[in-house]
């Protein structure tokens, strides 16, 4: 009887790890950290158990635990005291998080800064831009310039990697020129123009503090059902300056990642939100699965889908599970 035997590659751990198409390391994890400017706090977030809002003089512990364990690229979230119609503190020379940008880069040097370049965390009625007052919706070209100053402020307080996240028509040759024009040429732009309106961005509003306070996002980011609709995104944002392209979320959307991997080479990104680590921590919790074992799957189908690099809240504990490996 003639047949194939497969197994002969899974016999023993050593011989599976010989032959392993995917890998997980820890250089491919970007960890986002939300920094409050309220001072001396240190609060769990309740939608996120393990993760924190954390004030300027506090982040520095989990900066150095983040960089001791081996991540080497921060992404930071910043909640002001303070917001107002157009979000001036997001380029605010010394907004919470162009201050939390000093503070890490003071630090550490060689640390990575991604800088998420959006408004909705800083306006008073929660969206990712202006608001027109005739049409009650954001203004796309009026919310345009806005971003290019908070690329620039961020830039100018130490961010590495620009990543704009509001979906406007334009953003990206907005900011690229912005950016060139202050003399910051050589600052990548990283994406999220795939981002879709999805549900699992719930957890992420308690902790950014940026739940819209009227309508929701379904204008400008994109409807979960549509998959041609990325490519035509990516299209535009490579063409426009792009750097790296996030998809987000990710979980639901490996096809999509995929997709772009088979479209493109420049890097891919996953971001695997707060409502797929908020699942999996509920369930981890309750003794319903194995943390570990489900994470470093979800993290090895990212990577197999074709991402090179994931944004997760579960960075830390991936760096210890490759160590333990």
């Amino acid at each position: 009887m003639e047949f194939d035997r497969h197994r002969r590659l899974r016999s023993s751990k050593t011989m599976r790890n010989l032959v392993s198409e995917t890998h997980i390391r820890k250089d491919d994890l970007i960890y986002p950290i939300f920094v409050v400017e309220r001072d001396d706090v240190k609060e769990e977030i309740p939608s996120m158990p393990g993760v924190y809002q954390l004030s300027l003089n506090l982040v520095g512990e989990e900066i150095k635990a983040a960089y001791d364990l081996g991540v080497r690229a921060i992404m930071f979230f910043g909640v002001p005291n303070e917001k107002d119609a157009e979000g001036t503190g997001a380029y605010d020379h010394n907004g919470i998080v162009q201050e939390a940008t000093r503070k890490a880069k003071s630090m550490y040097s060689d640390l990575l800064i991604v800088a998420d370049t959006c408004l909705c965390e800083y306006t008073d009625h929660g969206h990712c831009g202006v608001i027109n007052e005739h049409t009650h919706d954001v203004d796309n070209d009026e919310s345009l310039p806005l971003l290019v100053k908070t690329a620039i402020s961020q830039v100018e307080a130490g961010a590495d990697i620009i990543a704009p996240s509001n979906m406007m028509d334009g953003f990206v040759t907005a900011i690229r020129h912005g950016l060139d024009e202050a003399g910051y040429e050589n600052i990548p732009i990283m994406s999220y123009g795939i981002k879709y309106a999805s549900s699992f961005f719930g957890p992420f509003r308690d902790a950014a503090e940026s739940t819209p306070q009227f309508g929701d996002r379904k204008t400008y980011q994109m409807d979960p059902a549509n998959r041609r609709e990325a490519l035509r995104e990516l299209d535009s944002d490579l063409a426009e300056g792009a750097d790296m392209m996030i998809v987000k979320p990710s979980l639901s959307f490996l096809d999509i990642i995929r997709d772009v991997r088979n479209t493109t080479n420049v890097p891919v990104v996953a971001y695997n939100v707060s409502g797929e680590y908020s699942m999996t921590k509920a369930a981890a919790l309750n003794g319903w699965i194995d943390e570990k074992a489900v994470v470093m799957e979800q993290m090895i189908s990212m990577k197999r889908a074709g991402a090179d690099l994931i944004i997760t809240y579960f960075a830390k504990d991936i760096c210890r599970y490759l160590d333990e490996q």
